[in-house]
């Protein structure tokens, strides 16, 4: 999310900040006005701002439900070089280490910051700027980008797999927050129990969750976190343990990415780096590694 790119660069008219004229290295935030050219600024790396691009598209650029701010930050040429979501979750599209540096500076004062992901090239630059001012990292994990542009040829299908409804909820729940709380070490539903079965409901009742539940028992899941046209961003794949190593997860797998890149280009998710038997497991599903991420837990 953080690398230099050569990509399109609205200028300062488009989103408004013409007139007057923008400062050099000015930060704004956001308006809904603003979204059409920032998710065409984000478009230039479709996989890579995969996070924002979905927020945005979801929730638009002013939500509380984005549970941040997004800003802009904008050149002495009045182009735009950077946006990102300073928030619970911290990310960032940045073309320049000037973006970057404004941003990070700017983090510093957000105090309900959880998250500051972004690729590994580039984190640790970032890290330089916010951590300087004595934010501490609590926890900190390498995870890989992969992507997948071609359904798994496979003939088996999985009659059972269906978007989920506000009957799987109790189903779902546990297991989501179960792995929330491996990847960051808090378990959501002592941190913030209500606020996190709304927003698991939400999720379902936007049709963003699949299971296939078999006799009252959760066998597969996986959350359909952001959607857009360039890319869909799956989270939170899990296969029942007592069902594992009988081929649910790339049969499911498999019949997801089927019908889900008949309405975009790209799928991809992120693994952790110790997580070897995933990795083996998208591999084999035809996903092909893209890049490294950081993920930093204050």
């Amino acid at each position: 999310m953080y690398a230099i790119t050569q990509s399109r660069e609205p200028s300062a008219q488009a989103y408004g900040w013409a007139q007057p004229r923008a400062r050099a290295g000015a930060v704004r935030p956001l308006t809904n006005e603003q979204t059409d050219a920032v998710l065409d600024f984000l478009s230039a790396r479709p996989v890579h701002t995969i996070f924002m691009a979905g927020f945005i598209r979801d929730n638009g650029l002013e939500s509380p439900l984005n549970r941040g701010t997004f800003y802009g930050y904008v050149n002495d040429r009045e182009e735009l070089e950077g946006v990102a979501l300073i928030g619970h979750i911290t990310l960032m599209e940045t073309q320049s280490d000037d973006a970057l540096r404004a941003f990070a500076r700017l983090a510093r004062n957000c105090q309900d910051t959880f998250l500051v992901m972004g690729e590994q090239e580039r984190i640790a630059q970032f890290w330089r700027h916010y951590g300087s001012a004595g934010r501490q990292m609590r926890r900190a994990c390498r995870e890989l980008l992969f992507e997948q542009r071609w359904p798994l040829a496979t003939n088996d299908t999985v009659e059972g797999l269906r978007q989920a409804t506000l009957d799987d909820l109790e189903l779902v729940v546990p297991v989501h927050a179960q792995m929330a709380e491996e990847e960051s070490g808090v378990n959501p539903l002592l941190k913030d129990p209500e606020g996190f079965r709304e927003r698991t409901a939400r999720r379902i009742m936007k049709g963003r969750v699949w299971v296939l539940v078999e006799q009252g028992r959760l066998i597969f899941k996986a959350d359909v976190v952001s959607d857009t046209p360039d890319c869909i961003y799956l989270e939170g794949v899990w296969v029942n343990p007592d069902e594992r190593g009988q081929g649910h997860a790339l049969r499911c797998l498999g019949q997801l990415e089927t019908t889900l890149l008949q309405r975009t280009r790209a799928i991809c998710l992120l693994v952790n780096e110790q997580n070897k038997k995933a990795q083996a497991l998208y591999r084999k599903a035809g996903y092909r590694l893209r890049g490294s991420y950081d993920s930093i837990f204050i």
